[in-house]
């Protein structure tokens, strides 16, 4: 027998924010299937160089509205998603597309601007296979003793207990992405194999050449050195120390050589069932994901105060906050440095760091919390809080609000996903339009309304622009969703008001990035003239000092009553914690 084993030095894993904010929480579209993925590579094709190796927005729109029955509005958001994740795009050119579709002033504009964006077809593909993961499977929840059509899941909980969660999404699962991909590496890698060589006799002998390959890094990356630093998985596959492996043969009794990957210097591409099986052999659980930050992540001591101090307070649980951006590459910051807060209880934290830049931060259970996350940020996950409010700097590419109870949101983002939550408010600047998911009731939408001094900077490091703002024209995603019965509304002018962000930090922005839109800038500037009214009111009074006096302390008092009245008298005292800072 040939000694087998994968590589000693090479570990593969699969990367979880494809997963995480790429496949939509829902059962995918009944078309989007394999073998019409696959087809959509042959096509690609047979069109040329307009098709392949990049596919534009145009061709795909035709394939999708045209043949698989997706609505435009379903087909772009597919698109733009997997362009955002896919293509290495600088900042100042997302925000310049995001200024010139806001300069369009008619369909026919906005579709010819369209036209022009370009994914890589291979990547594009395996996007949309990746849809696939959220499928509802009678013979699976059989398999797993779930009552049909309910998902569970079985990966450890954020606090570590292991215990089986209902969540109806896979969004914090490292162990159901390395499943998945594992179940469906031959679907996967038959994707990737040219057309033209396809073995219809024998699918396990056909070949992906190297660039083919190279797609799939969009779903795993790869090192040999224990993850001091990270390679594309074709250059891991080509190597030397991994093509020729020395294994003893038993039956012939001499030392043989193994071609693991099933690579071929004279064709210069792979076999596809060797590279299957060697790719499957050195999978492991994802190295940067969740459930590593919580087994070997650094503990963040993040000052937080506003715990109610009771009887019972030396014995109750305090929130977790935990990174692991002690043990990535540097150049490799984005999507794989995880900051995780759990169980973060009546407490307000404020946070502006280096740690916190370009983070994929997890917020887990939080409840009756204040946050304040003032950095720019690459992907925010909120899961589980309640009755907490999350004030964000600008986020990359998505925030994604998960199973909430009257979570207040705040944030500039490239993209916001609402699933199964209820009561939430949500204040965004975003240049596409919100993705409301199932499962949500009563939502309320509403325009961007603070500011801090260096927000306009953030901004410009994650290429969100100001130009651009749909946060009124939410994208209703799957099969709960009715016209007569919506679950989603415009906040009410009259219950608008701005957000003053109750800390000090260095910048030069004195004002909400891109205004308000009209109706509320009115509303605002209405009741400031009321407030200047009722001033000089009191001015031309001829109050004494006394009675100057007198009524000072009957204004402080009512007022101290309605923030008894309203809650907001602990928002006040938690306000104690020192303010953002460039520390850990």
């Amino acid at each position: 027998m040939m000694s087998t084993g994968s590589d000693s030095n090479v570990t593969l894993w699969v990367k979880s924010e494809l997963f995480s904010y790429g496949a939509l929480p829902i059962a995918p579209h009944p078309r989007l299937t394999f073998n019409n993925i696959k087809k959509i590579v042959i096509y690609a094709k047979n069109k040329g160089e307009s098709c392949f190796p990049k596919i534009s927005y145009s061709v795909w729109r035709h394939i999708a509205c045209n043949k698989l029955l997706l609505t435009e509005d379903l087909s772009w958001m597919y698109f733009h998603t997997c362009h955002l994740f896919s293509e290495d795009i600088s900042p100042i050119e997302r925000m310049e597309w995001d200024q010139e579709m806001s300069n369009c002033s008619t369909k026919q504009e906005r579709d010819q601007l369209k036209s022009r964006v370009k994914v890589n077809t291979l990547k594009f593909v395996l996007y949309l296979y990746v849809q696939q993961i959220h499928k509802v499977s009678l013979k699976a929840s059989l398999v797993a003793g779930d009552e049909w059509p309910t998902t569970r899941s079985s990966s450890p909980d954020l606090d570590g207990t292991g215990r089986s969660t209902p969540r109806g999404n896979k969004t914090l699962d490292d162990h159901s992405h390395l499943v998945y991909i594992q179940s469906n590496m031959h679907e996967i890698l038959e994707l990737l194999v040219d057309p033209e060589s396809y073995n219809r006799n024998n699918p396990s002998e056909s070949l992906v050449s190297v660039q083919a390959l190279s797609a799939i890094s969009f779903l795993i990356a790869g090192s040999i050195d224990k993850c001091k630093s990270l390679l594309p998985i074709q250059d891991i596959a080509v190597l030397q120390t991994v093509q020729h492996r020395t294994g003893y043969s038993k039956v012939i009794g001499v030392q043989t050589v193994q071609h693991r990957t099933g690579y071929s210097k004279l064709t210069k591409s792979f076999t596809l069932r060797p590279l299957q099986l060697w790719i499957k052999d050195c999978l492991v659980q994802n190295m940067f994901g969740i459930s590593a930050c919580i087994a070997s992540g650094r503990r963040l001591s993040w000052a937080g105060a506003g715990e109610e101090k009771d009887v019972k307070s030396e014995t109750k649980k305090r929130g977790k906050i935990a990174t692991n951006a002690h043990v990535v590459p540097k150049e490799h910051i984005k999507g794989n440095k995880i900051i995780i807060m759990s169980q973060v209880s009546k407490q307000t934290i404020g946070r502006s760091s280096n740690t916190l830049e370009n983070s994929s931060v997890k917020i887990h259970r939080c409840h009756y919390s204040y946050l304040y996350l003032l950095s720019p940020l690459r992907s925010v996950t909120i899961e589980k809080c309640r009755s907490t409010t999350i004030v964000l700097g600008p986020v990359e590419t998505t925030v994604y609000l998960s199973h909430c109870e009257k979570v207040t949101l705040i944030a500039p983002c490239r993209n916001i996903m609402i699933s199964g939550s209820t009561l939430c408010n949500l204040y965004t600047l975003t240049p596409n339009r919100p993705v409301i998911l199932g499962g949500n009731d009563t939502l309320l939408l509403a325009p961007y309304h603070t500011f801090y001094p260096s927000i306009e900077d953030h901004m410009n490091k994650v290429g969100i622009g100001s130009s651009k703002n749909l946060w009124d024209q939410p994208l209703c995603v799957g099969p709960d969703h009715k016209d007569e019965g919506p679950v989603w509304e415009l906040l009410p002018v009259s219950e608008f008001f701005t957000f003053n962000i109750p800390f000090e930090v260095e910048g030069t922005t004195t004002s909400i990035p891109g205004g308000l839109p009209n109706k509320y800038q009115k509303s605002v500037t209405q009741r400031q003239k009321q407030i200047d009214s009722w001033q000089k009111t009191v001015k031309d009074a001829g109050l004494n000092k006394q009675q100057r006096k007198e009524f000072q302390e009957l204004v402080e008092s009512r007022f101290h009553v309605w923030l008894a009245e309203t809650n907001y008298k602990r928002e006040l005292d938690s306000l104690v914690v020192p303010p953002p800072s460039t520390a850990t």
